[in-house]
Order: C-alpha cells, then structure tokens, then sequence
C-alpha cells in the first residue's frame, strides 16, 4: 500500500476520534512505530474494552465461529471473543497477514459489523494495522473487496512527540537525549537480512534494558562495551555504533553546541576517534537541521552559526581530514540529512585543503 501521504500520531488520534465511530480505520506503517499501541491509548481514552485479533495467526473459524444445530436449522455461534453485549474496539492487528480465507470472513465484519446473526453493540468500533509489503515483514497482498471497506492512513514516526513521549514514559536519560541530538536516528528502514534495525520500539527496549542494568547496580553507561551489546542487540549497526560514542562523550562531557561556538575543542587523542566520529556526524546533523535550505533565508544569528561552524571544521580537518570530509559528504545512511548545499560550496571556497581531499 502506497497511499502517498502520511500523518503523524496526533493526527491520526484526530482521525480515530472523529471517523473511527462511523467507519472502520486501517493504519498502515512499518514495524515498531506505534501503531498498535496508539490503538490501544485510544480505546482506553474512549473508555472501550480492546479486544485484539492478531491476523497471522486466525483460521476462519475463528472469525466466523463454529456451526451448532438449533432444532431444525444449523446456525453458527461467534466467537465469545466477538459476540460481547457492550461495545469495544475490535483491533484487526496484522490483518494483511493473514490468509485471503480469512481476510474473506473479514468483509461482513468490517462492512457491516456483523459475524453471521451477531451485530456489533453500537458504540463498537472496528481498526486494522499491518505493515507495508516494502518492510520485510509478513504480509500479504490484501483483496480490493477488503480495502475498498476501509479509510486508509499511513503512519509516520514524529521524533518531538515521541520525545515527549518519551518524557512522561521514564524513558532512559541516555536514550532520551540522544535521540533529541539525533532525531533521524530514530527511524531505520528494516535490513533485507535477519539483524536489528532502529525504530520507536526499539529505542524503547533499549531504554529499559539499560534501566535493569541500573536496577540490578550496574551502569553501562559506565561500561561502554555493555551499552554495546545492548545498543547493538536493539538497534541498527551504525546507530548502535553511534549510541556507544554518545555515552563516550557525554561521559568526558563533549558538547556540539560548544565546540561549534568554540567554546571547546574537539578531542583529539587516536582513542578518542569513536568520539570525534559521533560529534563530525553530530555537527552535520546539527547544522542541516539549524541552517536554511537557501542562503538568502539567512538570518543573522544564523550567519554567525556558519561562520563559527565552518572555523570549528577547519580545527577539525586539522586533527582529522578524512573525519571532516566525512562531515560535509552527503550521508550515505538513509535518512540522515545533509548540509545545505550552499554552505558546502563556501566550505571547498574557504577550506581548499579540505576540498583537496575530498578529491
């Protein structure tokens, strides 16, 4: 499913509060975003029981029920799952995973809110999920008899209101702020191969493995080679990878803001390079989110960031030139932004020995 436009979670709570009573809603969107658990937040505030069916892994019967004989005629009984007397909100969770079988028994369902004798209370509303076909997950190519019963939106991650979130949830400070400093690390596309990638959720187990190493009086934050495997068994490579440079220079009290003001220097020991790899990719992000797409749209306080910005990538070539080049290259993790083109163009101006070795 390409619908060709997405919301973030606040707008689809917007549209679940003023569709999903009149029609049923699927929510389309890759692995780990939030899908089932905005779902679940929305019938808890409706004040509705969830009762969630996982698709992959229904049979028909399980939807239709089983026949029973009453006198002459046989009917057939729906599951006590289903047939409830008060309303709720039915969550059809992997719908398109499921079997064309069982998508079938699904029609009378969600068109009508009927299984066989059995209606819906009023009151009830009915929501799917699944993930997209693009995501490497389980899905199957659902029938347009299916869809064309269905309002259709695609979710997509917001990093500020996942970090606030974040903030009322206890989420781990670490993961907090680095997701804050690097918000297009909150999202990774899944890998092709079997190996964690990042998203949402799993930020989140990450934040709660580190909580129960604290809880049990162990800090990785003061162990980088746990904080490792932790990240590394969460999270995409590189992101892990960067997780564990953050905790390194939170830990020696390296910050962007100031290096880039020149208030501080950028740390030049040959084991520090870890560190000075995560703050070059910390800088680019920083700048491609603060400096304008077109130079005429500068503001002053914005010309003195890129004046000090390009001053802090020539001390930075002068401890590492394949590092700074690195910094104003355009990434090749997806996702990740790049400096405007602009003030790449005054950088190979002003810093030809980095130009040189970007050659």
């Amino acid at each position: 499913m390409n619908i060709g436009l997405t919301v973030p979670p606040s707008k689809l709570s917007e549209i679940l509060w003023t569709v999903a009573l009149a029609r049923p809603v699927f929510i389309w969107g890759p692995p780990g975003i939030g899908k089932s658990t905005l779902v679940e937040n929305f019938a808890a505030e409706a004040g509705l029981p969830c009762v969630s069916l996982l698709g992959s892994q229904l049979a028909p019967e399980d939807i239709i029920g089983v026949p029973r004989i009453n006198g002459s005629v046989s009917e057939f009984c729906p599951p006590k799952m289903i047939a409830r007397d008060e309303p709720y909100c039915l969550f059809l969770d992997e719908l398109n995973a499921c079997s064309h079988e069982v998508q079938k028994a699904f029609y009378s369902l969600i068109n009508d809110r009927r299984v066989g004798e059995y209606k819906l209370p009023p009151g009830s509303v009915v929501l799917g999920a699944g993930n997209r076909s693009n995501d490497s997950a389980i899905v199957r190519t659902m029938s347009s008899a299916l869809i064309n019963r269905m309002l259709h939106v695609e979710l997509r991650v917001s990093h500020r209101e996942w970090l606030e979130w974040a903030a009322k949830n206890d989420v781990h400070e670490l993961v907090y702020e680095y997701v804050q400093n690097r918000p297009d690390h909150l999202l990774a596309p899944p890998d092709k191969t079997e190996v964690p990638f990042s998203t949402p959720r799993s930020w989140h187990i990450l934040s709660d493995c580190l909580r129960q190493y604290a809880a049990a009086g162990s800090d990785p934050a003061l162990d980088p080679e746990t904080a490792g495997v932790l990240a590394r068994g969460c999270l995409s490579a590189h992101h892990a990878a960067q997780f564990v440079a953050f905790i390194k220079q939170a830990k020696n009290k390296y910050k962007i803001a100031a290096i880039i003001s020149g208030e501080e220097k950028w740390p030049s020991r040959v084991e520090d390079r870890d560190v000075l790899y995560f703050l070059a990719q910390s800088y680019r992000a920083r700048l491609a989110k603060e400096l304008p797409e077109k130079k005429e749209n500068l503001s002053p306080e914005m010309k003195e960031t890129a004046h000090l910005a390009k001053a802090a990538l020539k001390n930075l070539a002068a401890i590492s030139l394949e590092i700074a080049q690195m910094a104003v290259s355009k990434s090749d993790q997806e996702n990740e932004p790049d400096l405007p083109d602009w003030f790449v163009v005054e950088i190979i101006r002003d810093l030809p020995r980095l130009a040189a070795a970007k050659e």
